[in-house]
């Protein structure tokens, strides 16, 4: 099996397992407190931050939107509970369990609409979306299938849509090979050979390019427009932190702050970036 299938079939059978029987007590109790929920989550979650960057909750209102790699749904739920119509894309049908689950115990204007499997084989209208969004989702493609994603992007944006991918950021091969000898949630140490050994044989993520250059050269393939916005260059020394209230505060202030700094140190220092696609060629 060439290595681009096999990259699917990896992230198809991690995520399938993830989410299956997945609780949606948590989204629920978000919905029922939106302004609340989204209010933290923007200025705590760094990805929700990236996303709703530009007023994004306010221009989605009664916009057709397409999110791939929904996975938990979580965003897919948001979105439409601000009034979105939602068409939520993931290649785990697990995710669409969970979607089934949220349309029958929250009323959204829009109910969302599931669309299961390999997004490249989808029958959607061209030009018919105003925005698509992919929440921490390209880097889980291989560069080839990455391309053809962004090629099926442009064929199903409106000429006026807009495209929005938050990714992680690696500008810096210094800060990239540190980060390997920082262990993080279920990623164990680099010192600790043998268990990140198997660590990176389970990853779903491919080897590739996560660099800001490499997603401007593959958006201007595709969009005549290519804006990519750093994030994390402070808030990347959180996870030096015990996790608590004051890690979150300092969250909270480092992506208020970042921006102050120089663009050179914010793009190389950057943990993550929001890429932001506009006019289809």
């Amino acid at each position: 099996m060439e290595e681009n299938a096999k990259n699917q079939e990896k992230n198809k059978y991690l995520y399938e397992q993830q989410y299956s029987n997945y609780s949606i007590k948590n989204i629920l109790w978000w919905l029922d407190h939106l302004d609340d929920y989204l209010r933290f989550a923007t200025k705590t979650e760094t990805s929700w931050f990236g996303i709703y960057q530009d007023n994004f909750r306010e221009k989605i209102k009664g916009k057709k939107i397409l999110e791939m790699g929904c996975g938990n749904c979580n965003n897919a739920a948001v979105m439409a509970a601000l009034g979105a119509e939602v068409y939520a894309n993931d290649i785990a049908s697990a995710s669409g369990e969970i979607v089934d689950k949220l349309n029958q115990k929250y009323t959204f204007k829009y109910p969302i609409k599931f669309i299961e499997g390999d997004f490249l084989k989808n029958d959607l209208e061209e030009n018919s979306f105003d925005f698509i969004i992919g929440k921490a989702f390209l880097h889980h493609l291989t560069i080839p299938i990455e391309k053809e994603f962004l090629k099926e992007t442009a064929r199903l944006l409106k000429e006026n849509g807009e495209a929005r991918f938050f990714e992680p950021a690696v500008n810096s091969r210094i800060l990239d090979e540190i980060r390997w000898y920082i262990p993080v949630d279920d990623r164990p140490s680099k010192f600790n050979r043998a268990a990140f050994d198997k660590w990176k044989a389970n990853d779903p993520h491919p080897d590739r390019s996560y660099s800001s250059r490499h997603f401007e050269t593959a958006g201007k393939e595709f969009f005549n427009e290519v804006q990519i916005t750093p994030i994390g260059s402070l808030e990347r020394f959180r996870r030096l932190l015990p996790v608590g209230k004051f890690s979150g505060k300092y969250t909270r202030w480092a992506l208020k702050n970042e921006k102050l700094l120089p663009n050179f140190l914010n793009c190389s220092m950057a943990r993550s970036q929001l890429i932001v696609l506009r006019r289809p060629a």
